[in-house]
């Protein structure tokens, strides 16, 4: 990447970040009232994160590796990549800003279509994890708390089990077949963008083309391919420890490891339906708020909003690694 386009990214980094540490002056507040608990369970909580993005960076160096290229991703460099991507991803309405850094970063070594193909591919599969993390949700809440169960419980939890094999079909074509060319094959259908489009797709047709072909080498090496997915399964289920250790910070009875996955499940269900929105903000406090006095009666709704200022104070910790990255460790990314 070029060290102005560097420079921006860290620019908007640090702005962004001034603004996200400005817009939480009640959590300050809150934290300073909780300082005990706060120091006991959030350094726990970070190093807890620190392994998580340690196998999303694992999951990233396995995709990139496997494409058809001599070149070679080390895992220190995958980390800085990665916690980098993570940090623009939640600082940018829709997570735009990740995808693009990490592109930039490797195109200089594996070309621009392989570049987009790998990230491409790595996007896929965070957003296919996120669909099997759910329908293990699913699975634990029914058999944890089966005597909740009711008809309109059960109707949606079928009807998430029907999108989820669905999608996991979807994903499953992606891979074997490519889907960029198909996907923007779209544009060619609505009005005043059609033309532009299509012209834009003739001139890039090679460039659409490897990109297709990298993601269906990838399908055709499945150890790689499942191999990431699993890694990536195994870090978001690893984030249920954060709520788990949060629950004994409050001193709820009763709190347990699987009603942690169920939090953190529907936490990241309601958090993805909103992710228009940065970091999630007032998604997450919102269905922590709803979620955790349905599963221990004795908590009010104003837990849930404490608990996320645990979250957003661990998020604004690795935020501030992942933009100081931006500018170390950027000789040699790929050899």
């Amino acid at each position: 990447m070029k060290p102005l386009y560097r420079n921006i990214f860290l620019g908007f980094g640090i702005v962004a970040l001034i603004v996200m540490i400005c817009c939480f002056p009640e959590g300050w507040d809150t934290v300073r009232q909780n300082s005990r608990g706060v120091m006991i369970y959030l350094p726990t909580i970070i190093a807890i994160w620190a392994v998580v993005y340690g196998l999303y960076s694992w999951a990233f160096q396995i995709i990139v590796n496997g494409s058809d290229h001599d070149k070679h991703l080390s895992f220190r460099h995958s980390v800085k990549l990665t916690l980098s991507a993570f940090a623009f991803t939640g600082l940018t309405p829709l997570g735009f800003g990740g995808g693009p850094y990490r592109v930039m970063e490797l195109a200089k070594y594996i070309g621009t279509p392989r570049s987009i193909s790998s990230v491409a591919l790595y996007s896929m599969m965070h957003i296919l994890s996120h669909f099997v993390l759910w329908a293990i949700g699913c699975v634990v809440f029914i058999g944890c708390h089966m005597e909740t169960m009711n008809g309109f419980i059960w109707t949606l939890l079928i009807a998430y089990l029907v999108v989820f094999f669905g999608v996991a079909a979807f994903f499953n074509y992606s891979y074997k077949y490519g889907i960029l060319c198909k996907l923007f094959h779209i544009f060619f259908y609505i009005p005043f963008l059609k033309g532009p489009c299509k012209r834009f797709y003739e001139r890039n047709y090679d460039a659409f083309q490897t990109t297709d072909a990298n993601i269906r080498y990838l399908y055709e090496h499945p150890r790689q391919l499942w191999g990431s997915l699993v890694i990536e399964v195994l870090g978001r289920i690893l984030t249920s420890y954060e709520f788990y250790f949060i629950l004994l910070a409050f001193g709820i009875e009763g709190a347990n490891f699987t009603d942690a996955l169920i939090i953190l499940c529907f936490s990241s269900l309601i958090g993805n339906i909103l992710y228009i929105l940065p970091f999630q903000i007032g998604a997450r406090e919102g269905s922590l708020a709803i979620i955790l006095p349905l599963l221990y009666p004795v908590a009010t709704a104003g837990i849930g909003i404490y608990v996320s200022i645990f979250t957003r104070i661990r998020e604004i910790f690795w935020v501030v690694i992942g933009v100081a990255l931006v500018k170390i460790g950027n000789k040699r990314i790929m050899k």
